[in-house]
C-alpha cells in the first residue's frame, strides 16, 4: 500500500471474513442428492467456490449432466442455501475486531461477493451492518468478479476512487479482481486457497492474521 493515501477497504467474503465452507458443502450436496446425483467432498466443493454459485454448481455435478437437469440442481442449491447459509457459518478468528479498528480508523468498508444478492444480505444483517456500510452480490445485468463492475458499484456507493482504496481476498479471482480493478489486493491465508496456489496467481502482499491488515492500513 506503499505510497497510497487508503480511504475504502473492499472485502471478498467467503474465505475472507466468513468461512462459509460447510454450509455451501451441504447445500450444493442436498441439490446434487434432491436430483439422484452423487455428492461432493468438503475438499472438492473448496475448489469448486470462488467463481458464484452457478460456476459451483457446474463444476459439483458429473460431466455430461444436462442443462436442464443442471438448472434444476442449480434452483434447488438456491433455495435450500438462502434458508440454511447460517447454520455452520461464522466469522473467521479476529475479523469482527479487524472490521472494529478499520472503522475506528476512518476507513470506509465494502464487501463485494460472487454469492448470490440474497446470501450477501442474510450474512450482511447478521454479521456486517453495524462496520460494513456497502455490500455487493451477484445480481441480474452486473458482471461477477473477476470483472471489475461489482467493484466499482461498491466504490461509487462509497464515494471513492479506485486509487484510494485496497482490495482484501482469498483467491485467483479476487487477485485478478483487484487487478482489473486498479486496486493492489492483500491475499489471506486463512481461507479456501493456500500459500503456493496464491503466489503462483500473482500474489506479493500474504498475510496469516486479520491484525496484519490493520497494522497495514491504520500504521
Amino acid at each position: 500500500m506503499e505510497g497510497r493515501k487508503i480511504k475504502a477497504v473492499v472485502f471478498d467474503l467467503d474465505g475472507t471474513l466468513l468461512d462459509t465452507l460447510e454450509d455451501l458443502c451441504n447445500a450444493t450436496n442436498w441439490a446434487l442428492r434432491h436430483n439422484g446425483l452423487p455428492e461432493r467432498t468438503l475438499d472438492e466443493v473448496r475448489t469448486f467456490v470462488g467463481n458464484g454459485v452457478r460456476r459451483l454448481i457446474e463444476r459439483a455435478v458429473p460431466r455430461g449432466t444436462g442443462a436442464t437437469q443442471l438448472e434444476r440442481v442449480f434452483a434447488d442449491f438456491k433455495a435450500y442455501y438462502v434458508d440454511h447459509c447460517q447454520e455452520f457459518t461464522c466469522l473467521y478468528d479476529g475479523v469482527a475486531e479487524l472490521l472494529r479498528r478499520l472503522k475506528e480508523a476512518g476507513l470506509r468498508l465494502a464487501i463485494v461477493s460472487n454469492k448470490l444478492q440474497a446470501g450477501v444480505d442474510e450474512l450482511y444483517t447478521r454479521y456486517f451492518s453495524d462496520s460494513v456500510e456497502v455490500a455487493v452480490g451477484e445480481r441480474q445485468g452486473v458482471a461477477r468478479k473477476p470483472q471489475p463492475d461489482m467493484v466499482r458499484i461498491a466504490l461509487d456507493a462509497l464515494g471513492v476512487k479506485a486509487e484510494d482504496a485496497v482490495y482484501v481476498g482469498d483467491s485467483d479471482v479476487d487477485l485478478m479482481t483487484a487487478r482489473n480493478s486498479g486496486l493492489p489486493c492483500i491475499s489471506v491465508l486463512w481461507g479456501f486457497r493456500d500459500k503456493d496456489f496464491l503466489v503462483a496467481h500473482g500474489a506479493t502482499c500474504l498475510v496469516e492474521r486479520p491484525e496484519e491488515i490493520t497494522n497495514l492500513l491504520t500504521c
